[in-house]
């Protein structure tokens, strides 16, 4: 918790410090107030006094309440911007954070579990400051405070709030003990209530048409029942609070006037009214001090799950960044050429590798593409390129310069990554195309007529209510596979880059557009550099490379043609898809 707080601002500290000092002043005033009261009492008691002292000490005793509630209305408002601040800030460096992480960091925490640690995470301890600033810091001054006023007031009465002080910290440090341990289970839960949920809404067309309901709903009250069990176990074991703090009132109060009444009973006329007006104070110190603990046990129900969320925040802040960022951006030699070099690779933590002793060249303006069956590594290959992993073993170079020396923003302004699934995020076609910062400015609306065009996206685009600026909702849901797929290709044909990356990205087009789109894509990239991973031996049929893979290791690059007469692994494939006839006319 300590070391998360040591992301607080000059300002949230500055904030705190004014918090702190009022309390002071509120806790100084609050205990004033009794003192006024047994000043009224005396004077009650008392032959001769006049209705104006009494009026005096009544007047000094409402604005002593009146700037303690001014004070706790400042403190209010700035506790609520320390917290409110503090949230922000946290949940801006997760954010950050998570952006810079590589895919391997990322797996090991789940998407879930992340959105949840930004959010919910982040809330807990938003809500610790704002009550904490209030009442963790104004509890124990004022009861270390209003202790030191009863000290002298009377031992038996002393002794009494001691015991009932020690009956209340009792039970609330069991009452952690107990509780603690099934607040981390409680957030872990709740990452997985997040991801079955987020399993079930970017799954729902397949659950519906399988009729999964049912077991998705009850795969969901598994997990939604094992989260309520677990917090109406800790809601039962803080609902004890409540009544054990009033118990323990109850007996304080009429502990003190019983003692009182007996102290009195034996006292002399002078003393019973001291007697008397100190049972007043004391009775209601005994109050406040009492209070400052039921404030404080308070404060404790909310400290171990804030406790816990600050842990799992830390873990993603302190959670190393295996993709660093190099510090080269300048102008290289050579351009849009990308070089392998003996490059070998495996998961972080797996045994075997998935590619193994892989080399290749290819130079500005020709097109190597990668086929090979499922799981031969083709995509893991062409992601060492845009670094979301690093090579194990080997080099990846583009433009001559080793991947790692490139500052990442420089790399990817040399890019155009087309995913394996297209990805459209809320807005428009327009911004859904021209997305991200190319290194050289706003992507004009010409730029990005032409870039869809190119990716015979124009006659679906065009048809949309408003054209361009028509509607795309998150994830691209209004709008087909084969619409989305040309859309992400249009997106890297606007940023004009030197290399382009093809991740199976045509997988959902027909063969007419899929024909089409390519020469389309082949004149207008006839200067750059085309890295194809594709299933079809139509789409890679006129690569300038084409290198197969089967089981990581390379077996085979070549043209088409070459490949026919040495790969077998290359003419099975091909084989598969196309007729011998086929083959031979291509």
């Amino acid at each position: 918790m300590i070391k998360l707080f040591r992301n607080l601002t000059k300002r949230e500290i500055f904030y705190a410090i004014v918090c702190i000092l009022l309390i002071v002043v509120q806790v100084w005033l609050e205990l004033t107030i009794p003192d006024y009261m047994s000043e009224i009492t005396r004077l009650v008691q008392t032959e001769g006094s006049h209705m104006s002292d009494i009026l005096r000490e009544g007047t000094y005793m409402v604005g002593c309440a009146l700037a303690s509630l001014v004070c706790s209305i400042i403190v209010g408002y700035f506790a609520a911007r320390v917290a409110s601040s503090f949230s922000a800030t946290i949940r801006k460096k997760i954010f950050v954070k998570v952006e810079n992480m590589g895919i391997a960091e990322i797996k090991k925490f789940s998407t879930s579990s992340l959105i949840t640690r930004t959010t919910n995470d982040v809330t807990q301890v938003e809500m610790l400051i704002g009550m904490g600033l209030q009442v963790f810091i104004k509890a124990p001054i004022m009861a270390i405070w209003a202790v030191m006023k009863i000290l002298n007031k009377g031992l038996e009465w002393s002794i009494l709030t001691a015991c009932c002080v020690a009956i209340l910290l009792f039970v609330v440090g069991t009452l952690m003990a107990i509780v603690l341990p099934r607040f981390r289970k409680v957030q872990k839960l709740i990452d997985r209530i997040n991801g079955v949920m987020r399993e079930n809404l970017s799954g729902i067309r397949v659950i519906r048409a399988f009729n999964a309901e049912k077991y998705q709903t009850n795969k969901f009250k598994a997990v939604n029942d094992e989260l309520t069990d677990m917090q109406m176990f800790n809601q039962r074991c803080f609902s004890i609070m409540n009544p054990v703090m009033n118990l323990i009132m109850y007996i304080l109060t009429l502990g003190i006037y019983i003692i009182g009444a007996f102290l009195i009973q034996e006292a002399g006329m002078l003393d019973k009214i001291t007697l008397f007006s100190n049972m007043v104070v004391f009775s209601s110190y005994g109050m406040q001090v009492i209070m400052s603990f039921l404030m404080l046990a308070l404060i404790f129900m909310m400290v171990p799950r804030a406790q816990i969320s600050a842990q799992r925040i830390n873990e993603v802040l302190d959670e190393e960044i295996s993709i660093l960022d190099g510090t080269f951006e300048g102008k290289t030699k050579e351009i849009g050429t990308v070089e392998f070099k003996n490059v070998s690779f495996k998961y972080p933590d797996a045994d075997d590798y998935i590619l193994k002793n892989i080399s290749f060249k290819v130079n500005r303006g020709e097109t190597i593409a990668f086929i090979g069956s499922t799981g031969s590594g083709k995509s893991t290959l062409i992601n060492l390129v845009p670094r979301f992993y690093d090579a194990t073993e080997g080099e990846v170079l583009v433009d001559g310069v080793n991947v790692k020396e490139y500052t990442q923003e420089a790399l990817h302004n040399k890019l155009g990554y087309v995913p394996q699934k297209a990805v459209m995020f809320t807005g428009t076609v327009a911004s859904n195309v021209s997305y991200g910062d190319n290194g050289r400015g706003e992507v004009s609306r010409k730029k990005i007529e032409e870039a869809i065009k190119i990716a015979q996206g124009e006659d679906f685009v065009l048809k949309m209510d408003k054209q361009y600026d028509s509607h795309i909702a998150r994830g691209g849901t209004n709008v087909s596979g084969g619409q989305k797929q040309r859309l992400a290709i249009a997106r890297a044909i606007a940023r004009d880059p030197e290399i382009y990356i093809f991740d199976d990205s045509f997988s959902a087009l027909d063969y007419k557009t899929d024909s089409v789109l390519r020469k389309e894509l082949k004149k207008y990239t006839k200067d750059a550099t085309s890295i194809i991973v594709a299933q079809r031996i139509g789409t890679i049929i006129n690569a300038d490379k084409i290198v197969v893979l089967d089981e990581g290791e390379c077996v085979g690059i070549g043209t088409h043609k070459e490949l026919l007469k040495n790969c077998s692994v290359y003419k099975e494939i091909a084989l598969s898809q196309l007729s011998k006839e086929e083959l031979e006319d291509a």
